[in-house]
């Protein structure tokens, strides 16, 4: 009988078990790999992944459009503002037109309730401007001719309360008049003191910031004068009403080897700050029935 030989494997023994190993490690892996279980889990891993990524880029875009319409928004205020200061600048010019408004309107009251009191028939008119020339002192008033107004026409104001003599008319036209005030160089008033009934004539030194002087005063009157006494005008001359105030005594003075003293006098009006007066047309005297 044939005896049979095994023929001997040609890999060794350790040879054989790794490689089997290593199959058991690839049979493993390819079903650890075809699980769900993996499947779920490197989905989820991709999703927090891209869903970081995807809430990193919303909240740079929320932050420049949150920039953006912080912009857009300044600017829009910044037209409100620029359009409420405006508004306030505007409100602000309407409110002081109208507390203008409403010290006009007093003025003029005051100038129509003194002119109810007013005996003679007056013409109103408002002070327009000062006559260039320099030989003279002249106020030009917007009434003339047409108006009634006639050359020695006396022209008084009222102001801060009180009546008081401006001067007269010198020059007329068509719808203007020239005015020669008090203290005009030219200007003589026939005067009397209102308390001690001294009379006098009272004379401009050509300046309105200059006193006005009274002279030919008896001496013996220099006891019965003081310092803030009225002086009225007399009514003599027949050129201004009588008893129309034109100063307030400021200062006494005489010489002992004169017969007359003077005094200077502060005038009632204010002419910086004249801008209405009325002309008196002393031959037209109001009626009883014109008076108020």
């Amino acid at each position: 009988m044939r005896k049979i030989e095994r023929k001997k494997s040609l890999l060794p023994f350790n040879a054989s078990g790794t490689v089997f190993g290593i199959l058991v490690v690839v049979s493993f892996a390819a079903l650890f790999f075809s699980t769900n279980t993996f499947a779920f889990r490197f989905k989820d891993g991709g999703l927090s992944f891209f869903s970081g990524i995807r809430n990193g880029i919303q909240t740079v875009v929320s932050a420049v459009s949150g920039t953006v319409a912080a912009v857009q928004e300044l600017a829009v205020l910044r037209e409100e503002y620029a359009e409420l200061t405006s508004r306030i600048a505007r409100y602000e010019q309407i409110e002081r037109s109208a507390a203008d408004i409403l010290m006009e309107n007093k003025r003029l009251r005051d100038q129509l309730g003194f002119l109810d009191t007013v005996t003679y028939k007056a013409i109103p008119a408002n002070i327009i401007g000062r006559d260039p020339d320099n030989l003279f002192s002249a106020i030009v008033i917007n009434r003339g001719e047409s108006h009634g107004t006639a050359v020695d026409m006396p022209v008084i104001a009222y102001q801060n309360g009180m009546e008081g003599l401006v001067g007269k008319v010198i020059q007329t036209a068509q719808f203007e008049s020239l005015v020669m005030p008090l203290y005009d160089d030219r200007s003589f008033v026939a005067a009397r003191l209102a308390s001690s009934r001294y009379e006098g004539i009272v004379e401009g030194q050509g300046s309105q910031d200059a006193p006005l002087i009274m002279r030919f005063i008896q001496k013996r009157a220099i006891d019965e004068i003081n310092n803030g006494d009225v002086v009225l005008s007399s009514g003599l001359g027949m050129v201004y009403p009588a008893e129309i105030s034109i100063g307030r005594v400021t200062n006494i003075s005489y010489q002992e080897y004169e017969i007359s003293m003077e005094i200077t006098l502060d005038p009632v009006i204010d002419y910086s700050r004249l801008e209405y007066v009325f002309v008196l047309d002393k031959e037209g005297t109001r009626t009883e029935e014109e008076l108020p």
